[in-house]
């Protein structure tokens, strides 16, 4: 996996999503079954997992309900489909967002001279750009983002969600050890897990004090401080 790089990974991830329900054959026709996923993913955003049914979908796509039960015979097929759907999304979006930050980080490492200095002046450019990141998450996709934690909670017992999950948990592991290893990290596998964790709590943290603004300043102290942990012992 290592030797896809992140970009290849996302991109692979993209390409093996697997949908269950009911193939279109026309270009329409995979119109509307896009159209009943989407129903279903706002559905998830506004009301969790539990508010999708049949009739909700329907309603909110616009089309009858005949047409959500002749794509997907029940609601597992509809919710696996509707994260399938999410997974490859975010696959794309990471796979060049992994392309354009490697290009970004081997340019940082071209300007050091591997000097003490100049190995915190790469700490900081790297929590720097893991901060944007993290506000851009939670200020652009914050449905994206509430909808990943719907279906994380939802696969510890829907063991066709727990596999997607894992996929998608694939592309944001592996692009991290990818940002890692490119920097220096002595073992950006553990790293990796680590910055991954600290990611993910923020994230949920500022979904779930949504009406209070995420402490920017605070965010880049506790990356700025794990980078320089990190990179310390290169």
């Amino acid at each position: 996996m290592a030797q896809q790089g992140a970009a290849g990974v996302a991109t692979a991830v993209a390409e093996s999503v697997q949908y269950q329900g009911r193939k279109a054959s026309r270009q329409g026709s995979e119109l509307r079954r896009q159209e009943i996923l989407d129903a279903a993913l706002r559905i998830v955003v506004r009301d969790g997992v539990r508010g999708v049914r049949h009739r909700a979908v329907a309603a909110q796509a616009g089309v009858p309900l005949s047409a959500t039960t002749y794509y997907f015979k029940d609601i597992q097929d509809l919710l696996s489909d509707a994260f399938a759907l999410y997974v490859e999304r975010s696959a794309d979006f990471l796979a060049k967002l992994w392309t354009n930050t490697e290009l970004i980080l081997r340019q940082l490492m071209a300007q050091g001279d591997g000097s003490p200095a100049s190995q915190a002046r790469l700490a900081d450019e790297v929590a720097k750009l893991t901060a944007d990141y993290v506000v851009h998450q939670i200020n652009t996709r914050r449905d994206y983002l509430m909808a990943e934690q719907a279906f994380r909670q939802e696969a510890l017992i829907n063991p066709r969600l727990a596999e997607l999950v894992c996929s998608h948990q694939r592309i944001l592991l592996q692009g991290t050890c990818q940002m890692l290893q490119v920097v220096g990290s002595r073992e950006p596998q553990q790293d990796a897990k680590v910055l991954t964790a600290i990611i993910g709590r923020m994230e949920y943290q500022a979904l779930l004090n949504h009406a209070q603004p995420p402490a920017e300043d605070e965010t880049l102290a506790i990356l700025t401080r794990y980078m320089h942990l990190v990179l310390a012992s290169t």
